[in-house]
C-alpha cells in the first residue's frame, strides 16, 4: 500500500506541479492584500470639519463632479476615512464633509494585486478561456488536497524511534543534495499539513458547487438553488438595456458646481434614475448605526427595486460572524429585515467561515500571516518534489548505464 500511494503521489504532483507552485507564490502574494492596499492609501484622508454628508447627498456630490453615477458606496465609522464611491470598475475617494474628490486608491498597486488574483484564480486567462482557466486551477486545488493527505501517511517514518521521528519533525544542519531536500520535504509537510489541508477546503469551496452543496448537506441543510443561466437573447438584452444615453459635457458654474443647461432629456431622466437607486440610503443608515452602535463599515450597492440593502460590518471582511444585512423598504422607511450571522443556517455560516479560512482572513493578521506562510512551505514542498524526483530519475538512469555493460557480458557468455 505504501508503494502504491507513494507512486501515485508523485505522478500526480508531477502532473500539477506547475499549477499548484503558481497558486502558492500568489497566495503568498496574496497575503497582507488588504494591510497593503490601506498603507497604499493612508494619505487620502477627510478632513472634520463639521458635520458628515448625507449619504444621498455624498453620492449627488460626487455624479456633479465625476459625470457618472455611483454604482457602490462604502462608509467607516472613523472621522477621518475617506467614503469609497465606485462607477463601474473605477474607485473614488470623497471626503464626506465636505463631498470633495480627494482622488482614487492607488492605481498602480490595485493593478498589481488583480493581476495577482487573476493569475490565482484562472491563470489570467481572459474572455472565452477563463473557464478553462479556472478549471484548471480548481483541478489543481483536488490534487493537491490529495497529494497533502497522501504525503500525511507517506511522511511517518517506517519506524517508530525518536531518531526516525526526529529525522522527519526538524529541520537538521549540514545536509545537502538529496538528504537536504528529502529532510525539507518531510518537515515542511509535517508541520504544514493541517493548515493547508484547511486552505485547500476552503478553495475548493470557491470552485466547485458541488462542494458547496456537501458543505450544506454536512450541515444538515439543503444546499441552496443555483442560479439559472441566462440565454443568449437575455443576455444581449440585458446588455442592451444597460446603455446609458450619451451626455454632453458638463459646464461648471461660477460657484464651482456642474451644472446641466445642454443636457438631453434622456440624459436628465437617466439621471434622475440613477439617483432613484440610492433612495431611502440615508434612512437605512440611521437605522443602521441605531441597531449596530459598533458598526465599522456599510456598504451600498446600487439596484433597482422598492428595496435598498446595505451591509453592515463590526470588523474586517474575515469576522463573517461580525456582518449582518439591513434591507429597507424604500417609501416607508421601515426595516424589512435584519439578517445577522446567528439568523443564517448552519451551512451558510459554514460556507462563509471556509471562504475566509482560505485567505486566513478569518483570524485576522495572525491567520493572514499562517496562510502566508504555510502557502510558502507549499512552494517549497513543490520545488524539494521536483528535486527529489529529478534525482530519483538520474539514478535510476545511472543504474541503468552500470547495468547495460553487465547485462551484454552476461549475454555473449551464454
Amino acid at each position: 500500500m505504501r508503494k502504491i500511494l507513494f507512486w501515485t503521489h508523485l505522478t500526480i504532483g508531477l502532473t500539477a506541479a506547475v499549477v499548484i507552485l503558481i497558486l502558492c507564490v500568489t497566495g503568498v502574494l496574496l497575503m497582507y492584500e488588504r494591510q497593503m492596499l490601506a498603507w497604499a492609501d493612508r494619505g487620502i484622508r477627510s478632513t472634520p470639519l463639521g458635520e458628515r454628508m448625507a449619504p444621498e447627498a455624498l453620492l449627488r456630490a460626487f455624479q456633479e463632479q465625476t459625470g457618472r453615477p455611483a454604482s457602490s458606496l462604502t462608509l467607516r465609522s472613523d472621522p477621518t476615512a475617506p467614503a469609497e464611491v465606485a462607477a463601474g470598475a473605477d474607485v473614488f475617494y470623497l471626503d464626506v464633509y465636505s463631498g470633495k474628490l480627494l482622488g482614487v486608491p492607488s492605481p498602480q498597486l490595485r493593478k498589481f494585486f488583480r493581476t495577482v488574483v487573476e493569475w490565482h484564480r484562472w491563470l489570467a486567462l481572459e474572455g472565452p478561456r477563463r473557464p478553462v482557466g479556472k478549471a484548471i486551477t480548481g483541478a489543481a486545488n483536488f490534487i493537491f488536497l490529495f497529494i497533502v493527505l497522501t504525503g500525511m501517511y507517506l511522511w511517518l517514518p517506517r519506524r517508530w524511534s525518536w531518531q526516525h521521528v526526529r529525522a522527519v519533525l526538524f529541520f537538521r544542519r549540514g545536509l545537502s543534495g538529496r538528504a537536504r531536500d528529502f529532510n525539507w520535504h518531510n518537515v515542511i509537510g509535517i508541520w504544514s499539513a493541517l493548515p493547508l489541508i484547511a486552505i485547500i477546503l476552503g478553495a475548493l469551496v470557491i470552485s466547485y458547487p458541488w462542494a458547496t452543496d456537501l458543505v450544506y448537506r454536512l450541515a444538515g441543510d439543503n444546499p441552496p438553488p443555483r442560479p439559472v443561466a441566462a440565454s443568449p437573447g437575455a443576455s444581449a438584452q440585458k446588455n442592451f438595456s444597460s446603455q446609458r444615453p450619451a451626455r454632453t459635457v458638463q459646464k461648471t458654474g461660477p460657484d464651482g458646481t456642474a451644472s446641466h443647461p445642454q443636457e438631453s432629456a434622456a440624459a436628465a431622466h437617466q439621471r434622475e434614475s440613477d439617483a432613484g437607486l440610492a433612495a431611502g440610503l440615508d434612512q437605512a443608515c440611521r437605522l443602521a448605526e441605531q441597531l449596530v452602535p459598533a458598526w465599522e463599515s456599510m456598504s451600498w450597492r446600487a439596484a433597482p427595486g422598492p428595496r435598498l440593502s446595505l451591509t453592515i460590518a463590526g470588523s474586517h471582511r474575515g469576522r463573517v460572524d461580525l456582518r449582518s444585512t439591513l434591507t429597507v423598504d424604500r417609501a416607508s422607511g421601515q426595516v424589512v429585515q435584519h439578517e445577522t450571522f446567528d439568523r443564517l443556517t448552519r451551512g451558510r455560516q459554514w460556507r462563509l467561515w471556509l471562504r475566509f479560512i482560505h485567505t486566513g482572513e478569518a483570524l485576522g493578521f495572525a491567520g493572514q500571516t499562517i496562510a502566508g506562510v504555510v502557502s510558502a512551505g507549499a512552494a517549497v514542498l513543490v520545488w524539494t518534489g521536483l528535486a527529489l524526483t529529478l534525482r530519483r530519475f538520474r539514478a535510476w538512469r545511472q543504474r541503468r548505464k552500470q547495468s547495460a555493460p553487465v547485462e551484454e557480458a552476461v549475454s555473449v557468455s551464454r
